[in-house]
């Protein structure tokens, strides 16, 4: 980062776990998401961030940055203060508001940091969003799959410059991320709705493997940023 290679990157870990319940679709049937997918006893993502939603001919999405336990006292202050997590979820912004103008006209920024409650299990996370908007053209869905091409990957798990940062994440990281990471949703032929893979447990074996992780910036800590990890690792089951 000091070389000025990447600005912002999303560096994720395998974690290993292990549960009474080992069985993905009945983890899958017993956890609460705005977002889920089950696939094939492979993989079980319960998502709380939306990729891209197209809807009367608008384009939104809504990238999420920066994450706090809800339990520490003044979280809200505190993680809409950190300057470390402002300039993070700037940048992420900055690169989606730059990824709908490839395939959309007059781009804004409807939202810009406030905050969701994400149930983490037992506990209560505050995670940062913002909303992007593009309007597009009356033919979009006949290029539907030459816009997802465009978003891809999205930008709050990869970072910026994405293509640098992609070159980056692919050398240090040390795993395939799979599926992780991706995205998944539908197309009705009408409108469309989608989300990011995270919140994601793999099978291998008889191993579970839960996959996270956070953006890494020249600010960053690395007991801050090791402990965010953590705190992404949980089964949204109340």
């Amino acid at each position: 980062m000091t070389e000025g290679n990447t600005y912002l990157l999303n560096l994720t870990f395998p974690t290993e776990i292990e549960l009474e319940e080992t069985s993905l679709l009945n983890l899958f049937l017993a956890s609460q998401a705005q977002f889920k997918l089950y696939f094939k006893d492979q993989f079980i993502t319960f998502s709380p961030e939306r990729f891209i939603q197209i809807k009367n001919n608008r384009i939104k999405t809504y990238p999420m940055k920066g994450t706090i336990d809800a339990l520490i006292p003044n979280a809200e202050e505190k993680i809409l203060a950190d300057e470390k997590e402002k300039a993070e979820h700037t940048m992420v912004v900055d690169l989606l508001r730059n990824d709908l103008s490839i395939v959309s006209k007059k781009v804004k920024v409807n939202q810009f940091r406030y905050l969701d409650k994400i149930k983490a299990g037992p506990k209560t996370l505050l995670q940062v969003s913002s909303e992007i908007e593009g309007v597009l053209e009356n033919n979009w869905r006949d290029k539907i799959g030459d816009i997802l091409l465009a978003l891809l990957p999205a930008g709050s798990i990869s970072g910026a410059p994405k293509r640098k940062t992609l070159e980056i994440i692919n050398t240090v990281e040390g795993y395939k991320r799979g599926f992780f990471s991706g995205v998944f949703g539908y197309f009705d032929g009408n409108q469309l709705d989608s989300a990011v893979m995270i919140r994601f447990i793999e099978k291998k074996g008889n191993q579970l493997i839960y996959k996270s992780g956070g953006g890494i910036t020249i600010d960053s800590h690395i007991t801050s940023e090791y402990q965010e990890m953590l705190d992404k690792v949980y089964i949204p089951i109340l």
